[in-house]
């Protein structure tokens, strides 16, 4: 097939078909864009002079904007929820001492330093002494029903695949549900609580995939019949292991992850891809989560432990789309020279390019210390090497 769209283009690759090339993301979603400081460098390398804005306080996320967009077209186009019109809970960016504090729309507090911060940290839990049920049901939770959060969608999905003819991939209004209930109490209490207050732990799980179901359901209805990449996520690896044991995982969560995945599907009136964003050393999942329902693995982190390309091209490549895997993004993308860069991404292409199903894109957002000119030979590498 010759002149591909890059809608078809996608399509193709999710279908484990190869098209002419292989898809480019960059910033399509919010883990495959670029730090506001990388990004800033990238445009004085190439000599661009447009501002560059911050897309999302919290990640330091950067603004792609047209002078970008030109220089690096990529096949994937967003469809974001607006800001909710009504969030009691949240307070803006405000400077205290050394750090910069804002509160989110479920109350979740994060601060980032003044001086050399690259993005916001967890502070504050808001659920942090939650001990009963009624804790979770009395919460000032908010409306996923917001109608501002809709008030563009269609039109934006219309732009994005009738004019732009690309791929559509429509975010989330909030992070996973396990990472967002872990917000929610902190970390320790959430591990304990799983062992030695269970119904807790049910009740908050529950809420969140309440919230998640409002939200894809009234998203479903407005973008109709249209194919579409739904962008889900939970991390349940650190570096080296699962967050908790696999049998944790799957008693205690993974049922979450089935009943929402599936639901989307159900209620989707064309075809609805998952999207699942999980870090770490999750190659153990990977059964349960074909099982639940998802589509494309994202973003394969290929320095943590397991984590190899070409064993899971060999076992799961028929199956899952890995939309990430590009090039190691803790140490040759950031500390390597342009040729370590080439080597690596060349390599990963080798493994994850043969027989489609493999968008290449960044394994998370580039960070504010990666060096223009390795971003460059990441992209150039695509590039030379990315067509079938």
């Amino acid at each position: 097939m010759t002149n591909f769209t890059s809608y078809q283009r996608v399509l193709d690759a999710l279908n484990h078909k190869e098209p002419d090339r292989i898809p480019f993301d960059l910033g399509a979603a919010a883990v495959t864009g670029i730090n506001v400081k990388a990004l800033r460098n990238l445009k004085k390398y190439l000599g661009i002079h447009t501002e560059t804005l911050v897309d999302d306080d919290i990640t330091q996320l950067a603004l792609f904007d047209d002078s970008i967009a030109a220089r690096f077209p990529t096949d994937v186009g967003t469809v974001k929820p607006r800001a909710p019109s009504h969030t009691p809970l949240s307070k803006k960016s405000k400077q205290k001492d050394n750090y910069l504090y804002l509160t989110d729309e479920f109350g979740i507090t994060w601060r980032m330093p003044v001086k050399n911060g690259l993005y916001y940290d967890l502070y504050a839990n808001p659920l942090a002494d939650a001990q009963t049920v009624y804790d979770i049901e009395k919460y000032p939770w908010p409306d996923p029903l917001d109608p501002e959060r809709f008030s563009d969608m269609i039109r934006d999905t219309s732009m994005v695949i009738d004019e732009k003819q690309k791929a559509c991939f429509i975010e989330r209004m909030s992070s996973g549900m396990w990472e967002h209930a872990m917000w929610m109490t902190g970390y320790p209490k959430f591990f304990t609580d799983m062992l030695i207050n269970p119904k807790l732990i049910q009740a908050l799980m529950e809420k969140i995939l309440e919230l998640k179901m409002k939200y894809w359901g009234k998203v479903l209805e407005l973008i109709g019949e249209r194919t579409v990449i739904i962008s889900c996520a939970d991390d349940l690896g650190t570096q080296e292991s699962l967050l908790v044991s696999l049998d944790l995982y799957k008693k205690h969560i993974w049922p979450y992850h089935y009943k929402l995945f599936h639901f989307i599907k159900e209620n989707a009136r064309g075809k609805a891809y998952i999207f699942f964003h999980n870090d770490g050393a999750i190659m153990e999942t990977i059964p349960l989560l074909i099982e639940a329902g998802v589509d494309i693995l994202n973003p394969f982190q290929v320095n943590c432990r397991g984590m190899d390309t070409h064993l899971f091209k060999k076992d799961f490549g028929d199956v899952l789309t890995i939309w990430g895997g590009s090039c190691d993004s803790q140490y040759v993308l950031p500390k390597g020279s342009p040729q370590d860069v080439r080597d690596e991404t060349r390599r990963r292409i080798d493994d994850l390019a043969p027989g489609g199903g493999f968008v290449f894109a960044p394994i998370h957002v580039i960070q504010g210390d990666v060096p223009p000119e390795n971003i460059m030979a990441w992209w150039e590498t695509w590039q030379e090497f990315g067509i079938y």
